[in-house]
């Protein structure tokens, strides 16, 4: 078996002296692991570093098994982020959400966010509002998709301001200011790619994208959310940024 594609490195881990096993973010084969002979050499180390995109060439005997890579670089990303800890710190939760996702299930659009998100880790002033919306794009994958089409409680899809906690649903302001304490903030850029950002909006978003993550993928699993997301919003809050 064989096929051809692109996919952002997500991980890589050695395997036996030589040889390193490859997981990546493809365009059209989904999460993927493959193993690459001899890439720890110096010339094939460079390329398999985590935020590069690469031309991938899977074989395998059966469809089930590991396979082997061979690999060409397409975009050579990791240098740059290596100069920046909140973008290697982003890199790595991104990579933690992907993972989120069933091996070999094709998700293109994923696919697709992480090469753009990936492309901007090092801006500081849009990074953090790309990872909220990935958070969400990523909730709606695993079957979670939040709802801001229209007010819980009357229907209206003008001037939503909430969040229900609970549901994922959309609330108006004036439906909810009664009620507020109790509601998540909810953020123009999650409602529409065109609206600025705010003051406080990202750290809103996070903080939303954060409690769903925790409350219906992975409190089930009877995990926290895990340290590299706790990481980020640390550091960026630290930061400033948030």
């Amino acid at each position: 078996m064989e096929w051809r594609d692109e996919g952002l490195v997500i991980g890589v881990r050695r395997h036996g002296e030589h040889s390193a096993i490859l997981e990546a973010m493809t365009r059209a084969h989904g999460r993927h692991l493959g193993l690459v002979r001899g890439g720890r050499s110096p010339r094939l180390a460079a390329a398999l570093q985590p935020g590069n995109s690469l031309v991938l060439v899977w074989r395998a005997r059966l469809d089930e098994h590991l396979g082997a890579f061979a690999v060409e670089l397409l975009s050579a990303r990791a240098g740059r982020l290596m100069e920046s800890g909140m973008a290697l710190a982003g890199l790595a939760w991104l990579g933690g959400l992907a993972r989120l996702l069933p091996e070999r299930d094709p998700h293109e659009a994923v696919y697709e966010a992480l090469t753009l998100i990936a492309d901007r880790l090092g801006d500081a002033k849009i990074a953090p509002a790309l990872v909220a919306l990935f958070e969400a794009q990523v909730l709606a994958e695993c079957g979670f998709r939040l709802d801001f089409s229209r007010c819980a409680a009357t229907g209206v899809s003008e001037n939503l301001a909430y969040v229900s906690p609970r549901s994922g649903r959309a609330v108006s302001r004036a439906a909810g200011e009664p009620y507020k304490e109790r509601l998540l903030a909810l953020p123009p850029f999650l409602l529409s790619s065109q609206a600025g950002l705010g003051e406080g909006d990202v750290g809103a978003g996070l903080d939303l994208t954060g409690h769903f993550l925790e409350q219906f993928v992975f409190a089930p699993l009877n995990r926290p959310l895990p340290p590299a997301r706790v990481w980020l919003i640390e550091r960026l809050r630290e930061g400033g940024r948030l």
